[in-house]
């Protein structure tokens, strides 16, 4: 596949993913961590249009300079921009504008893309491939929050959201020699820059689950008052369920006695058998903890990872997110892409049933905040 085809077939899925939507759900933005759809499809248009398209496409014009104040995320080389908590009140740029907006660019890149270009451009334009693939992950998880605190929980889609059943003889470990281990990206392909660095780590032996934690295992933990039981807690996890009335993972709803969560495809009864989702770092350490084990490291994972299956959840480990040794920001603006991030993160590993085709490997370090759940997010415990 070459680079124009990949471009769109990249901008063609994600507005396949906005194509359920009513016009209406594109302008919501119940919390900060959550933005517009609208503004998802402004953004990665914003990316291709500021990085590569005005730098590189002789006599290329602008679609509208406000948009770069618009669509700028947390750029500061890059300029002002409308802060995150504001991006629901952009009730213009309308819809359709922002779609205009993503044709104007997209025929301006095909048309660069058309002739031969640098090595550097190239750099960029799969850096942009893999930045709106992240994008599109975003949407899946944003829009369910727009639509699963909608009282009347509406549905995306019927099949958007298979889940994973736990496979019968579940809680088997896997078992990892002590040694030291390559830790880090092997190979030509791309990867983010938090990925490079590979290095040698030296690691104990441990066991790992080969399996996810499942609802039902976790509704155990919390029927057993695991809430309130603060001697599984962070401090600062359990003043996170004090001051938040944190009672159950996130999309719960007991409703008549029975417990019932929010999927893409509307509210459904909660599959004991199928593996936990949305929970924080802190609610997954608190379980880890009320099972006497613990969440295994994110060099701990990366080693083990050829031993279970993985992708179907982004698995919290017990990391920071740091950088590896001899990590170095690049110059500019795509500098900014994570390095500025590697403080009060924790890192996670593997992928999730959202995550767009191909943008999975096992050095891939994804990180948040440990009170965030939005994202689809499960427990691997370790020992």
């Amino acid at each position: 596949m070459n680079y124009s085809e990949r471009y769109l077939q990249t901008r063609a899925r994600t507005e396949s993913i906005c194509y359920p939507l009513k016009t209406e759900d594109y302008v919501v933005q119940p919390i900060e961590d959550v933005s517009p759809p609208k503004w998802h499809l402004g953004h990665t248009t914003w990316f291709f249009e500021t990085f590569i398209l005005k730098p590189f496409l002789p006599g290329y014009n602008e679609y509208d300079v406000n948009y770069n104040y618009v669509f700028n995320s947390y750029y500061e080389t890059i300029g002002s921009r409308v802060i995150r908590t504001d991006r629901g009140n952009l009730s213009r740029p309308s819809v359709e504008d922002i779609y205009n907006y993503r044709k104007h660019v997209d025929n301006a890149m095909l048309q660069l893309l058309q002739t031969s270009i640098s090595e550097k451009i190239k750099e960029l334009v799969l850096l942009g491939f893999n930045h709106e693939e992240q994008h599109q992950e975003l949407l899946f998880t944003d829009i369910k929050y727009i639509l699963g605190h909608n009282p009347l929980f509406p549905k995306y889609s019927e099949d958007a959201e298979l889940g994973l059943k736990i496979p019968s003889g579940k809680n088997s470990m896997a078992t990892i020699q002590e040694g030291i281990y390559e830790i880090g990206h092997k190979g030509d392909g791309f990867c983010f820059d938090n990925e490079l660095g590979r290095h040698k780590y030296h690691l104990q032996g441990f066991h790992i689950a080969k399996d996810l934690v499942t609802n039902g295992e976790f509704l155990d933990f919390l029927n057993d008052g695991g809430y309130t039981s603060h001697q599984y807690w962070h401090a600062e996890g359990l003043n996170w369920v004090k001051t938040n009335n944190i009672q159950a993972p996130l999309y719960w709803h007991k409703i008549e006695g029975a417990w019932y969560h929010y999927t893409l495809g509307g509210l459904k009864p909660i599959p004991m058998d199928e593996a936990l989702c949305h929970i924080s770092f802190y609610e997954a350490a608190a379980y880890a903890a009320w099972k006497g084990m613990r969440l295994p490291t994110e060099f701990e994972w990366e080693v083990a990872a050829s031993t279970f299956e993985w992708g179907h959840r982004w698995e919290w480990t017990n990391s920071a997110y740091l950088p590896y040794p001899g990590f170095m920001r690049a110059p500019g603006a795509v500098g900014e892409y994570n390095g500025k991030f590697m403080i009060n993160q924790m890192v996670l590993r593997g992928a999730s049933e959202c995550t767009s085709p191909a943008h999975s490997r096992a050095s891939y370090r994804n990180f948040f905040h440990p009170h965030l759940r939005w994202q689809f997010t499960g427990i691997r415990l370790a020992l």
